[in-house]
C-alpha cells in the first residue's frame, strides 16, 4: 500500500479493531500514534508488538470526548512529527437497551463517545491537514448506522450520524485536497462478539451471505486502502465490510 504521509493517529487503538488497524498501518510503514483512554497496558503491548516487527509507534492517552484533551493531543503529535497525515476515528462505546427503557444520559453518553468525538477529531485534523493541503481521514461507523438495530437506538443514531457527517466533511475539505471516508463493519470477531452465546452467533451468521463473522484484519485492510494513495480519487464514500449483509 502506498502512502504519501508519514504518520497516523488511531483512536481507541488499545484493543479490538483499533489495535488491528494500528498494527496493520505500522506494517505498511506509517508511524502510528496509539490512542487509549484507560487501557494503557494494552496500548503499550500494541506498541511493543509494532516495534518488535520493525515498525514505529507511540502511545497517547486521552479521552476522545474531551475537546481540550483531543486538541492538545493532536498538537503534541504535530509538535513531535511535524504533521498529522492520517486519522482513524475508531473509539466508541455501546450502552444497549430497548428505547422505551433508555434514559437520556444513556443515549447521550453513546452520542458523545461515538459521534461527538469523531466530529472533534475530524475538525481538528482538517485544521492541521489544511496547512499542507494533504490528508486522509477514515471514520469507523457500523452496519447498524444503515439498518438500525433492536436495543441500539443510541448506537444506531451515533453511527448513522457519523456516515452523514463524513460526507459533509468530505465536501468541505475536497478543495483542500483532503479526503474523508467511512467504513461500516458488519459482525466482526472481537471481544464484543466473543461474549455472545453460540445460538446468537449462529442466528447472525445465517444472515450473512459469506456465512461467517469478519476478522479485524479485514476491516484494517479496508482502512488502509481508504487512507492510502490507492484511493486518491475516493472521498465521501461508505465502504461496507459486512460479508454481503446489505448487498
Amino acid at each position: 500500500m502506498k502512502f504519501s504521509g508519514k504518520n497516523v493517529l488511531v483512536t481507541g487503538a488499545s484493543r479490538g479493531i483499533g489495535a488491528e488497524v494500528a498494527k496493520s498501518l505500522a506494517g505498511m510503514g506509517l508511524k502510528v500514534w496509539i490512542n487509549y483512554r484507560s487501557g494503557e497496558e494494552e496500548a503499550k503491548t500494541i506498541k511493543e508488538h509494532i516495534i518488535a516487527n520493525g515498525g514505529d509507534a507511540d502511545i497517547i492517552g486521552f479521552d476522545v470526548t474531551k475537546e481540550a484533551d483531543f486538541i492538545s493531543s493532536i498538537k503534541e503529535i504535530v509538535s513531535t512529527d511535524g504533521e498529522l497525515s492520517y486519522l482513524v476515528n475508531n473509539a466508541g462505546i455501546t450502552k444497549d437497551k430497548l428505547a422505551i427503557r433508555m434514559k437520556e444520559d444513556e443515549f447521550m453518553a453513546v452520542i458523545e463517545a461515538n459521534l461527538k468525538s469523531s466530529f472533534i477529531g475530524c475538525r481538528e485534523a482538517l485544521k492541521v491537514m489544511s496547512k499542507k493541503r494533504f490528508g486522509s481521514v477514515v471514520n469507523i461507523a457500523s452496519i447498524v448506522g444503515q439498518t438500525g438495530n433492536l436495543g441500539q437506538t443510541n448506537y444506531s443514531a451515533s453511527k448513522g450520524g457519523t456516515i452523514a457527517m463524513t460526507k459533509s466533511f468530505a465536501q468541505e475539505s475536497a478543495p483542500r485536497g483532503i479526503r474523508f471516508n467511512v467504513i461500516t463493519p458488519g459482525f466482526i470477531a472481537t471481544e464484543m462478539t466473543d461474549i455472545l452465546k453460540d445460538e446468537v452467533k449462529d442466528s447472525f451468521t445465517a444472515k450473512i451471505p459469506l456465512a461467517r463473522f469478519g476478522q479485524p484484519s479485514e476491516v484494517a485492510d479496508a482502512v488502509a486502502f481508504l487512507l492510502s494513495d490507492h484511493s486518491s480519487y475516493i472521498t465521501g464514500e461508505t465502504l461496507q465490510v459486512n460479508g454481503g449483509m446489505l448487498m
